[in-house]
């Protein structure tokens, strides 16, 4: 019998940590589900200090602390806001949470002097920034090397800039066509598609579909847009005798598979358990994975790109993931993403699934955050692995420095590619560092 070659410096159980601890570090990413834009998006683009600062779980744990009416909070600008958060979080307590402590890892990444309490002293540094020269930087250091926006059409702001033949100026930035308002609150969203130019109506008539079609169709073709995108409560039910599943149904998985693009769906959020917080105020909630289970059997030459908020669900997604190769379970989102629950997952879902997952996406909306959130999450990947290949290793099986590049490639972004049925995107403008 014919030996097998094996390629690459083969690795023992002495030198196995270091290796992994290095490919993983080296090996770009591409962040397959954000919320950040390109610079030339403007005033979606968040990228300044404030911004940093004014993110909604930063907040929401400020008024853990404080008494402030809602309203009052909101009345401030938003320095105003930032100041208040960094007294309360940073000065009054210890920023040991994941988004405070973040904050200052951020900090530290970016080469400032983490041991100064006062405020100005990072007002001032990001004065000396560029917002071009920002997103170079923390895109480098983060070794994130494409990143997948959250393009909804239906905000007028973001519209005029794909109207004006913008969003594509970039080539690290790559769209996905979100539409959640179709899908949850159509009462208001076809009187915008109406006002749009598009021939619908409130009932859901052959037109109606046609236009709702006629809609994805175009905005897919002018955003060149990856996947499609929603969002969905936690008492998302698929089949009903709902508006949802002839939604579903008769429009978004034919535009998907007229387009040849996965559909994307993110299921587990209650909005607004508390309105006086705003964005701050969501709330996520166990769901039914059966959901799930039944849009893979109904349309098994769909692609679905799967997460879900609630930590109950994963084994369970996890488990069906195993059943149906066009579901690819992607990321821990949003409250999921922490240390401990990235831990958890990532170790749960290497064990069930091997190497044919997305591990992470960053689901970042101000830059800086590339810089925390990747650290962490490479670090716990890393780990994982070096327990797996262990494992491996301890069998006598072989494993080299080749093999792992591999299988690191793959997680951090061939996996997605490949099922998107793309190639990796070429190097725009250089390796991870």
């Amino acid at each position: 019998m014919e030996t097998m070659k094996i390629a690459g410096t083969t690795l023992h159980l002495h030198t196995i940590a270091d290796a992994v601890e290095t490919i993983v570090r080296q090996t770009p990413v591409t962040d397959m589900h954000t919320h950040l834009f390109a610079s030339e998006f403007e005033s979606l683009c968040l990228w300044e200090l404030d911004d940093l600062l004014t993110y909604h779980y930063l907040i929401s744990e400020t008024f853990r602390w404080i008494d402030m009416p809602y309203e009052q909070f909101w009345s401030l600008s938003k320095r105003e806001q930032a100041d208040l958060i960094w007294r309360t979080l940073f000065v009054e307590h210890s920023p040991i949470s994941e988004a405070a402590s973040g904050v200052l890892n951020v900090f530290r990444q970016l080469g400032l002097d983490t041991s100064s309490r006062d405020l100005q002293t990072y007002r001032d540094a990001w004065a000396r920034m560029t917002v071009d020269g920002h997103i170079d930087d923390v895109m480098r250091t983060a070794g994130v090397r494409d990143i997948v926006m959250t393009n909804d059409p239906l905000d007028a702001s973001e519209r005029a800039t794909w109207e004006r033949g913008g969003g594509k100026g970039d080539p690290r930035f790559h769209a996905a066509l979100r539409v959640d308002p179709l899908l949850n609150d159509w009462d208001n969203a076809w009187p915008q598609l109406a006002g749009l130019g598009y021939r619908v109506s409130a009932d859901w008539t052959e037109e109606t579909v046609r236009e709702v079609r006629r809609f994805l169709g175009e905005w897919i073709d002018r955003m060149d847009a990856l996947y499609l995108a929603v969002s969905m409560p936690g008492d998302f039910v698929y089949p009903a005798t709902d508006h949802r599943t002839r939604m579903i149904d008769e429009a978004m998985v034919p535009a998907c598979q007229e387009a040849g693009i996965p559909f994307a769906l993110m299921i587990g959020v209650r909005r607004r358990v508390n309105p006086g917080l705003q964005l701050a105020g969501d709330m996520s909630m166990k769901s039914d994975v059966g959901a799930v289970e039944s849009l893979c059997r109904a349309y098994p030459e769909q692609k679905f790109l799967i997460t879900m908020l609630a930590r109950e669900n994963q084994h369970e997604l996890a488990v069906l993931a195993r059943k149906f190769r066009n579901l690819m379970v992607f990321g821990c989102w949003w409250f999921l993403h922490i240390e401990s629950m990235v831990r958890e997952m990532t170790e749960m879902r290497l064990e069930l699934l091997g190497l044919s997952v997305i591990p992470q996406h960053s689901d970042c909306r101000i830059f800086g955050q590339l810089l925390y959130k990747w650290e962490y999450s490479r670090r716990i990947i890393a780990q994982t692995l070096i327990q797996k290949y262990t494992r491996v290793l301890e069998t006598g099986w072989t494993v080299t420095e080749d093999d792992v590049r591999r299988d690191c490639a793959d997680l951090f972004g061939g996996n997605f590619w490949r099922f998107l049925g793309k190639p990796v995107p070429a190097v725009e403008r250089g390796e991870a560092r």
